[in-house]
């Protein structure tokens, strides 16, 4: 059984092209140093077809009953199967030849093949992603994704353990350092044995390319700084996109904002998210345009979109730049009292921007999304975050997937809609019930919507609601309400553009 486990990996490697041919000895043997196996002997055809996910399941079980585990759980199995993938990867070297020479073709046949390596390695593990639930909800911002997170692993109690008592290491000092590729990882931080980077040049700088391991969206890369320094939102922020989008037009780029609370979850290494994805917030139109003094050249506009969103567009990216620029200045130093916004509090700065770049109908475009990351006694979470109202579905920082407008919710809510699903059908009490007693009162303000709510509908019913509630999460994150007060402060915000 182990030896056709070993033959079925190998081929796999060769379906995928992986390795060839004369790679095929050379990648058994490598397998069998890291099972401990010092002979193999060739069992008969594969008959069946080859599922990665089983056969890593297969291999990490004989490493468990030989104990070469040092625990069976998803923590280690993780370490030890990702080993197993590295028998069959080209070396750093090999793979960014191959992606320059693809892109000689096309930069979509440079990005096709690597995004293929990304998930033929395992380092995007597909059987974990399309467990991910998904769905979308129609809005008048457009039609919103709703994703519930499933792909990354639960957490590990015996890893957790193991880790209060391992010493810390700075190396490498974050998952989004160069160094993370072919590093073996630990029991607080994942195997890269069989992750991949692309160099970049972005603005005189080096810079790399990856993809994301959960692909929130299609081709979800990660373009980040070759230096291990904190996010900064400046002119050169700008101009690193726009290279970007420039040598990959088919994408777009963008960045977290760069204070906490409104800005992503890794604020200690300046980097990038893209990939290959209209978004709702893209297909959002322009709904009042406005010019701005020495720019008439460039259209400006501010989007219909639930965050307070600037959208500039020239086929000039350098112009783009300037304007950008320019109107991240006038925003770092902005106070308006009567609106709740103030640049900075005891020294602390407020305001930021999450900006966006594309190209797009033969014109670069950015979008430039308005954050400020204030507290207050009432609000401490921050002042343009979620309500705590809406905290039972989405309490978490209001980051850059999330601002173009894709959901991405906390694993317990698929059990918890299960749940509620039964509740609400059976006519239970919600709150009886600990694990869902917090959204008992969400249900109780959306139920006089509907006739009659079935077993067949309550989960579509749900799930439509849930995105409604994105809605509203994304309305609180505006620093400009779409009111008239909202939009008439708005206004005020534009007009200092041209003074």
């Amino acid at each position: 059984m182990i030896e056709m486990s070993i033959k079925k990996l190998v081929q796999y490697g060769r379906t995928t092209g992986l390795i060839e041919a004369e790679d095929e000895i050379y990648a058994r043997n490598q397998i069998l140093e890291v099972l401990k196996m010092s002979e193999y002997e060739e069992p008969g055809e594969i008959t069946d077809e080859i599922s990665l996910e089983d056969t890593l399941n297969a291999l990490t079980d004989y490493a468990a009953e030989q104990g070469i585990l040092e625990n069976n759980s998803v923590v280690y199995r993780d370490l030890f199967d990702t080993r197993l993938m590295n028998c069959l990867m080209p070396r750093p070297s090999e793979v960014v030849k191959k992606f320059h020479g693809e892109y000689e073709k096309s930069p979509e046949d440079a990005t096709a093949y690597f995004y293929k390596l990304s998930q033929d390695s395992d380092y995007i593990r597909r059987y974990r992603v399309c467990k991910d639930l998904k769905w979308i909800t129609k809005t008048e911002y457009g039609d919103l994704d709703i994703t519930v997170n499933l792909s990354k692993p639960e957490k590990d109690p015996k890893a957790i353990a193991a880790a209060k008592t391992m010493k810390q290491s700075g190396y490498p000092k974050c998952l989004l350092c160069m160094e993370n590729v072919g590093y073996a990882g630990r029991i607080n931080h994942p195997a890269r044995n069989n992750h991949r980077i692309i160099p970049l040049t972005l603005n005189g700088e080096s810079w790399g390319f990856q993809y994301s391991p959960y692909v929130y969206y299609n081709e979800h890369c990660i373009v980040f700084n070759g230096k291990h320094t904190p996010m900064k939102i400046d002119r050169n922020t700008f101009k690193k996109l726009f290279d970007f989008v420039t040598m990959f037009p088919h994408y777009f780029l963008g960045s977290n904002a760069d204070l906490p609370i409104v800005g992503g979850s890794i604020l200690t290494h300046d980097h990038f998210q893209g990939g290959r994805y209209t978004f709702a917030m893209a297909k959002a139109p322009v709904e009042k345009s406005f010019t701005v003094n020495g720019y008439e050249d460039v259209e400006a506009g501010i989007v219909k979109w639930p965050m307070s969103v600037i959208r500039i567009r020239s086929e000039k990216k350098e112009r783009l730049v300037d304007l950008a620029d320019k109107i991240l200045t006038a925003w770092r130093g902005y106070t308006d009292a009567d609106a709740d916004i103030y640049a900075e509090t005891d020294g602390e700065p407020h305001n930021t921007i999450t900006p966006i770049a594309r190209f797009r109908g033969g014109k670069f475009e950015l979008d430039l999304v308005l954050r400020n990351n204030r507290t207050t006694e009432e609000r401490p979470l921050g002042l343009f975050h979620p309500n705590p109202k809406l905290h039972h579905i989405k309490k978490e920082n209001i980051g850059l997937i999330e601002v173009m407008g894709l959901a991405v919710l906390p694993s317990r809510l698929k059990d918890e809609l299960a749940l509620l699903a039964d509740y609400i059908v059976e006519g239970k009490d919600i709150r009886s019930e600990e694990s869902i007693a917090k959204h008992a009162d969400w249900v109780e303000e959306f139920l006089p919507k509907y006739e009659k709510i079935t077993k067949d509908n309550v989960m579509e019913i749900l799930q439509d609601e849930v995105g409604h509630v994105f809605a509203n999460v994304l309305e609180d994150a505006g620093v400009y309400k779409r009111t008239e007060a909202g939009r008439e402060a708005f206004g005020k915000f534009i007009e200092t553009l041209n003074r």
